[in-house]
């Protein structure tokens, strides 16, 4: 069983100037619920069931919300204080045609220079009118942010069971998971290969949350997950939780 690493609250907006007074944990994240239909606009978000972590040695965060598959938020700022960062998420454009589906997302961005990762983080995070506070403790890592990254796949436990893979590529053809399998200390998640696609000429941050089932792998030792297909195959060492 995982230590407890991340605290959660959430405020609405009126009550945000209470935020340092004290927070309260948040419940665990219950499975997703989906329904097919389509709807125009941004749809409906939640992050009462927040969770966050470290990407890229250090170099990035992510912090993952609930809502439309298809209308991931985006980090629109992020500043910090000290040991504290102040991160708003935005909605895609109002334009967007969102699915009326309830799943994690995960919204990735850079963690401000001067922030030392291997100290706890706070992320104060704002999305619409509700704001919430997600605590990081800090982990033996050698990246400062700020620098260059090393383009490099790299991986973090957000929740029990679940971890987050940073890979990097083509924007418009994020890694799409086709199979996954895991049992104590590795596991092995296989990319959907299409070689027909058109994919934009960038290189990009691309976040994948990947969810084992339950009690099947152990995160509170180093954990190896190994990549196939996608021109993605290798392998991430993924720090205990």
């Amino acid at each position: 069983m995982r230590a407890t690493k991340r605290t959660v609250a959430v405020l609405s907006a009126f009550a945000a100037a209470l935020l340092f007074a004290g927070c309260a944990a948040a419940p665990k994240a219950e499975s997703p619920t989906a329904s097919p239909s389509p709807t125009e606009g941004s749809g409906d978000h939640d992050i009462d069931e927040m969770a966050g972590a470290l990407l890229d040695n250090g170099r990035m965060f992510v912090v993952t919300t609930q809502g439309s598959s298809t209308c991931i938020p985006q980090v629109k700022s992020a500043t910090a204080k000290g040991q504290t960062v102040a991160v708003t998420l935005v909605d895609p454009a109002s334009d967007s045609v969102c699915t009326m589906d309830l799943v994690p997302r995960a919204s990735a961005g850079e963690l401000p220079s001067g922030v030392d990762p291997t100290k706890d983080v706070t992320l104060q995070v704002t999305y619409g009118d509700r704001v919430g506070t997600i605590e990081i403790d800090g982990t033996s890592i050698t990246g400062t942010p700020g620098t260059p990254t090393d383009n490099k796949p790299s991986a973090s436990w957000i929740d029990d069971d679940t971890l987050v893979l940073l890979t990097w590529g083509s924007s418009g053809c994020p890694p799409v998971v086709e199979s996954l399998s895991g049992s104590g200390n590795s596991g092995t998640v296989t990319f959907v290969t299409d070689k027909t696609k058109v994919c934009t000429a960038d290189m990009a941050p691309r976040v994948t949350l990947i969810t084992f089932d339950k009690g099947s792998v152990d995160d509170d030792g180093a954990f190896t997950l190994k990549l196939v297909g996608d021109n993605l195959d290798g392998t991430v060492e993924v720090a205990a939780s």
